[in-house]
């Protein structure tokens, strides 16, 4: 009997072995792709989970402002607006505003309640409106918006710095006088040597003001709603600082115990007013001493 050629010949033992050793290393060289692609995703998927978390870190963090080592400037202070009087001549109101003047401009910080107190005041005071450059309005209450249009009908070539969470009513009537604004929510520099501390939460939402000057830094505060001392804390962070020149302004009648944490703090110089507290203030005159400034309507204050 033949055989056929074309029926399906027994392989041969040595066949076999070699067809499955081939078949084994193929399945093994599968796997280790397999392997190596997956550890590669992993590795690819942790970075970008990294970088992610990385960026919105950094996204969140408070910027933190060191200026070149150059000369620090001449700082003024002046009250135009205030319910403690300096100078007779000049009337008081509830509310506050502070003119910040430096070697290149003029800053007005706040516009008390009465848009006809602080534009006479500034009248008796000598100064133009005309001459500000700037406006920071510390929160949304009306003793610190209060004389912002009237303000701007006089001056509108102002940007007018404001936190992030005021109502769109504030921010239409700045555009529709003609001016400018810059929404504030993180820590912002708004000018040589000037910075704003950030909408800062506490029981209303502010922001206050960073001077860097040739004596050290200087806090000023509307009300500090969001607390006196969170706001100072803020300025030494963002700033690098160990300590503070001066602190200026309406300190939302603090404890008493305010006082103390101020030494702890290492504030040098105290100008409370405005929402202070009158009790709050003595208590401030007696351990400041001569170190204690008063602030009110017509007080002017160079750091030199």
């Amino acid at each position: 009997m033949t055989t056929s050629y074309d029926q399906q010949q027994p392989l041969k033992k040595s066949t076999i072995m070699k067809r499955a050793l081939k078949l084994l290393l193929s399945f093994m060289k599968n796997r280790i792709k397999g392997a190596i692609f997956t550890l590669i995703n992993g590795i690819l998927i942790m970075c970008l989970f990294s970088f992610c978390a990385d960026k919105n870190k950094a996204k969140n963090a408070s910027p933190v402002f060191i200026e070149p080592d150059t000369e620090k400037p001449d700082i003024v202070l002046i009250s135009v607006y205030d319910n403690y009087k300096i100078k007779a001549e000049l009337k008081t109101a509830w509310g506050f505003a502070s003119i910040i003047e430096t070697p290149a401009e003029k800053i007005l910080f706040d516009t008390g309640g009465d848009p006809v107190i602080l534009l006479s005041n500034m009248q008796k005071m000598n100064i133009d409106p005309g001459s500000i450059h700037k406006v920071i309005i510390s929160h949304v209450h009306g003793d610190h918006t209060g004389g912002l249009e009237d303000f701007l009908e006089k001056n509108n070539k102002v940007t007018v710095f404001i936190p992030a969470s005021f109502p769109h009513s504030i921010k239409d009537m700045i555009t529709d006088k003609g001016a400018k604004y810059t929404e504030v929510s993180e820590s912002m520099k708004i000018s040589d040597f000037v910075y704003s501390t950030g909408e800062l939460n506490g029981l209303l939402d502010e922001q206050a003001l960073i001077i860097d000057s040739k004596k050290g830094l200087i806090v000023i505060t509307g009300c500090a709603h969001p607390g006196i001392v969170k706001i100072i804390e803020k300025a030494k962070t963002i700033m690098k600082r160990d300590s503070v020149y001066l602190v200026a302004g309406g300190f939302h009648r603090p404890p008493m115990a305010v006082v103390k944490k101020f030494r702890e703090l290492g504030m040098q110089k105290v100008a409370p007013s405005h929402c202070t507290g009158d009790d709050v203030r003595e208590a401030f005159a007696e351990e400041y001493k001569e170190d204690f400034v008063e602030y009110g309507i017509g007080k002017r204050i160079e750091i030199k």
